[in-house]
């Protein structure tokens, strides 16, 4: 035999006797003399208590994953029993994890690159811990001080590729989510198709993307209190955690309750480990959007009581922050349905909701905050002084700030009473930093158009309100439709209203409130019974006392007033009938509510009707004291009443006149007379 091959065959022969010793002092060792070394060595490493308390053995088999002559090379099998993590010093339970048995395989060509690749690992009896003071320290994370800086990044790689488990339980005391939950899973009798729950469609589409979801193998149930609220919930679960493979999604059910708010949902987490992506079919429900934002941080108006249904699909490692997808949804708030798309990112330096709504029929009760209604539950715990007329309840600004919102909402109809003329809305509402905007808010009313800008700025204290409003083109017959004597009326109703004030509620901002506001009607009918109908005792009183029970034609109604620090003073204020010119002077205090006015009639040559003396409204919103001035003209406007002698600006009126082919509109020779006397 040539040197050579004398020097190969002791070289193979001395690596066989290597490879069976090995095999023999694995197969034979007492791994348990290492345990004292394995738990001081992972103590230190992770500054906490760890204990293999057990039998921890090692032992030869073939890799049921591996295929050629790969599966013939036996993987070290390690198993080990009754391990135990402890907790950090403030903790207040013992252990962070206790685990019955673990087992793994371990691949040793992967250990030539330096990779550690665990294909699978079996949990037995999992029992976790979990508990997160007020000031952010929480068990799930470990502090190693300062070694881990000094400490070059390992050439190291841990490859792990599923997580088995047979049952578990955990427990929650996270202060800053004010959770104390418990939950317990547990194997089902026989494994459950994927299909079965979440049906076939969405199955289909898992498929169709490239994953073939497992089935629901375990169980699992919660109780507990979240947010101050009662939580509850059950569900299912897949029985094999796909830390890395995104081709073996991890099928998730949800049933959960908080106070009268219902979660449930059915779908996939794919990558636990990197939490890389969701795919839900979800279903919310509750009795106000607004008791959403302490369960899931996101601002929504008090409502009824509401039921959506859609897909959830969310990105959880977008660089930008996890954005999540509410996509085609439909429900119901009150009686009414909304169907849409809302995203929702979890960015800097505030989260952001955006989307489209639509209500193909809106009910006009169910609108709620979007045109400024409360809800039953708000009318019962309002604290309205009962002397009061105008809302003094705060708004909730501190919500605004913790996130941003770009929503689109449009209802197609609105079902309303027939004295409600109002036919349809939409608004763009965008809220940044703590400032609201409605953007255009646009209502239909009686054929015309009502459109609003509206701004709050929450960032300022006391808030900081504006409102910009045009009224276009309101029909008469269309605003009064239960009024006879309206229903052939050619009228209409146009306006301006520039309005800006300072404080936290609707008295409030009122009460400081500087602008104006222009009113213009043309052609209408005024009686007792209409002021009536429309709820003005004060009016129905005035219309009374002036003309009797008749109803009397209007040609012209013109009204300019003028808004400083609250108070409300008419720059014109004037009826202009067939018989009589009716003119308003005096004030409105809406800091205190009062007012001061007079009404001042004056008959139209020798054709007298019944107008005996000026009256006056004096007392306040809430309690309106009306009455007639005993000793005849002594009003403060009584010198203005004749429209030669009027100087209240009219131009800004006068582009209010719509222009129209079916009749004259009566506002303008009257409008014209009063400019053209100024001029004089």
């Amino acid at each position: 035999m040539a040197r050579s091959g004398k020097i190969l065959a002791w070289v193979l022969g001395g690596l066989a006797i290597l490879i069976v010793a090995l095999v023999v002092f694995v197969a034979t060792f007492d791994w348990n003399r290492l345990k004292p070394r394995i738990n001081a060595q992972v103590s230190e490493a992770l500054n906490r208590p760890f204990a293999i308390e057990g039998d921890l053995a090692v032992s030869w088999r073939r890799p049921a994953e591996e295929s050629g002559w790969q599966a013939w090379l036996p993987w070290p099998h390690i198993s080990a029993e009754t391990l135990r993590l402890g907790n950090p010093e403030w903790a207040d339970s013992e252990h962070f994890v206790t685990l019955e048995r673990v087992e793994l395989n371990l691949s040793p060509l992967a250990l030539l690159g330096k990779t550690v690749r665990i294909p699978q690992i079996r949990l037995s009896g999992p029992d976790a811990n979990l508990e997160r003071l007020a000031d952010g320290r929480a068990n799930w994370t470990f502090d190693q001080g300062d070694k881990a800086e000094d400490k070059e990044p390992s050439p190291w790689t841990l490859d792990i590729g599923t997580v088995q488990f047979d049952r578990a339980r955990v427990r929650v005391d996270d202060q800053v989510l004010k959770a104390d939950l418990q939950a317990d899973v547990a194997p089902l009798g026989a494994p459950i198709p994927f299909e079965q729950i979440v049906g076939e469609a969405q199955a289909e589409r898992a498929i169709g993307e490239g994953a073939r979801p497992q089935d629901y193998a375990f169980a699992w149930t919660a109780q507990g209190r979240y947010q101050g609220q009662p939580l509850s919930g059950e569900g299912k679960v897949g029985g094999l955690l796909a830390l890395q493979d995104a081709g073996l999604p991890f099928p998730v059910q949800v049933d959960l309750r908080a106070g009268k708010t219902r979660f449930r949902a059915e779908g996939t987490l794919v990558s636990p480990r990197k939490l890389s992506a969701l795919d839900l079919r979800l279903r919310l429900s509750g009795d106000s959007l607004a008791n959403l934002h302490p369960l899931i941080g996101v601002t929504l108006p008090d409502t009824a009581a509401y039921s959506t249904g859609g897909r959830l699909t969310a990105d959880l490692r977008d660089p930008e922050g996890a954005e999540y997808r509410y996509r085609d949804f439909s429900g119901k708030i009150g009686d009414s349905d909304i169907h849409g798309n809302l995203a929702y990112v979890a960015g800097k330096p505030r989260p952001k909701l955006s989307g489209e709504l639509t209500s193909k029929q809106l009910l006009f009760r169910d609108l709620g905050p979007l045109i400024g209604a409360d809800t039953e539950a708000e009318r019962e715990e309002s604290k309205q002084p009962p002397n009061k007329a105008l809302p003094v309840e705060e708004f909730r600004t501190e919500r605004w700030r913790d996130m941003d919102a770009d929503v689109r909402f449009e209802g197609k109809r609105i079902v309303r009473r027939k004295a409600l003329p109002i036919t349809d809305l939409s608004t763009h509402v965008q809220l940044e930093n703590g400032r609201l905007r409605l953007d255009p808010l646009r209502l239909g009313v009686a054929g015309g158009r009502l459109d609003t800008t509206v701004s709050l700025d929450g960032r300022q204290t006391p808030l900081d309100g504006r409102v910009r409003m045009s009224i276009r083109g309101l029909e008469l017959k269309r605003l009064f439709p239960t009024v006879e004597t309206m229903r052939d009326s050619l009228g209409e109703l146009n306006g301006d209203a520039s309005l800006s004030g300072t404080g936290n509620s609707v008295a409030a901002l009122l009460g400081s409130a500087d602008g104006e506001l222009k009113l213009l009607v043309n052609d209408g009918t005024i009686s007792r019974a209409l002021m009536e109908l429309a709820g003005l005792n004060v009016g129905s009183y005035i219309v009374e006392r002036l003309f009797g029970d008749e109803e009397v034609a209007i040609n012209c109604a013109a009204a300019d007033i003028g808004f400083k620090n609250g108070l409300a003073t008419p720059r014109l204020f004037v009826f202009d009938t067939e018989n009589a010119v009716v003119n308003v002077d005096g004030t409105v205090d809406f800091k205190s509510e009062k007012m001061d006015l007079d009404i001042v009639p004056k008959s139209k040559g020798v054709r007298i009707i019944s107008l005996r003396s000026p009256l006056y409204v004096r007392g306040t919103l809430k309690d309106p004291d009306p009455g007639v001035h005993s000793e005849g003209l002594i009003a403060r406007g009584a010198g203005m009443v004749v429209l030669g002698a009027t100087v209240a600006p009219v131009a800004g009126l006068l582009a209010l006149i719509a222009p129209s082919a079916e009749q004259p509109n009566r506002c303008r020779p009257m409008l014209e007379q009063m400019r053209t006397s100024q001029a004089d």
